[in-house]
This record gives structure tokens, sequence and C-alpha cells, in this order.
């Protein structure tokens, strides 16, 4: 594991106040601190409840759009924000945006995908590449699963992929990578000395010096 996945994992503490109101960006970002400014009040958006344990979306399945411009295409999922049941399906129900606009430039003319309900999708079923509804059901070992409604297929989970496009589960530690021990390793120790006096210190340097009495009236 690297240093950066700690890192990760501390900025996802956040607290947030109560009329937040979640987009597609992240908390932490500028483009969400903008939308969401200090004490601006948001009215409330009343989101259909489901439960982590009742979720069928996670990021990398391929799904059917039902309605909509774009009803019939099937993408890839790569976003989505259980807050508002979106999913984000690659290449499709895009809108047209000027991106950098100002004063002396126009901007870029680009594509961004925007989100989708979840009752606007269905999974891909993997036999015969049609949508089907799904329900979660456990194996003979065990093992909970997604299990198609129409051909009884189960239909596994993506692997999970960070947004660096790094994979848990095949990551290999590099010689140069940081370990947990030594990301959790206490190696500064706090004193009242300067930062000058610690240098110093270190480096075993005496300063004899005294600086002139001076009188002032």
């Amino acid at each position: 594991m690297r240093l950066t996945a700690f890192v990760a994992m501390a900025s996802q503490v956040i607290k947030l106040p109560r009329d937040y109101r979640f987009g597609t960006s992240r908390p932490s970002t500028i483009a969400a601190k903008k939308k969401n400014p200090p004490g601006k009040r948001r009215s409330k958006i009343f989101v259909e409840p489901i439960t982590k344990d009742e979720w069928q979306y996670f990021r990398g399945d391929t799904v059917e759009v039902l309605s909509g411009k774009d009803a019939g295409k099937q993408g890839k999922v790569t976003q989505v924000v259980r807050e508002r049941n979106w999913v984000v399906v690659e290449n499709l129900n895009t809108h047209y945006r000027y991106v950098g606009k100002s004063a002396d430039y126009m901007g870029q003319y680009v594509a961004s995908e925007a989100p989708l309900l979840i009752n606007n999708v269905a999974l891909v079923d993997p036999t015969d590449r049609k949508p089907t509804e799904v329900e979660w059901r456990y194996t003979e070992e065990g093992e909970r699963v997604r299990v198609s409604v129409r051909t009884g297929r189960i239909i596994n989970k993506p692997v999970f992929q960070r947004l660096d496009g790094i994979v848990p589960e095949q990551w290999k530690d590099c010689p140069k990578d940081t370990s947990v021990e030594d990301a959790l390793e206490m190696t500064y120790v706090p004193s009242l000395k300067l930062f000058q006096e610690e240098i110093m210190e270190k480096m075993g340097i005496v300063e004899d010096r005294r600086h002139r009495k001076s009188f002032w009236y």
C-alpha cells in the first residue's frame, strides 16, 4: 500500500452541512466548493433511499440506457453518486459546454457526460447482451452475488479500480514505495527550540556571540 492511500482515507472524513447538495464533483474539490459556498442555503432534494446492501450498480458495469436521447445504447459506468442515485455512463447522455471562457478567449467547446438516474438504466446480461433486472442472492459457498432475473446468470461485480487507475488487489509494492510501517512510524520529536537551534544542535555549532548592550532613553 502506498502513502497516497492514507491520504485518500484521510480526505474521506469530511463533515458536510445538512443542506449540502451533492454533485458529480467530490466534496473536497474546488468545483464542489463553488457550487456549495459557505452560508448558502440550498433547497432540499428528495432522493429515494437505497441502502448500501441493496445498491446494484458499480463503477465498471456495462449498462443500457432505457430512456432519453441515447435510449437503447450501452456503455460503461465511469462514476457512481449514491447520494443522488446517479450513474455516469461513458460517452452517453452528453451535453456540450464552454470550458475556460474569459473576456479575451471564447473557451473550448467540449462534451461532458451528464448523470443518469438508476431508474433510466439497466444492467446488461452477459449471456445475450440485453438489459435485465437483477437481484442479490447467495451461492452455495455463501457468497453474495448479483443474478439476472431473466436468465439466472451471475453478473459479477467489476474489479474495483481507484481513480488513479490502480487495482488494490493487483498492486505489487516496488522498492521505492513507502511501506505501511514507515508511513506510520513517528520520526519527529517536537521540541520548544527554534528550527535554527535544532539545526545548530545537530551540526554541533556552538554560538558564543552575545548581543552588544544598548541603552534606550
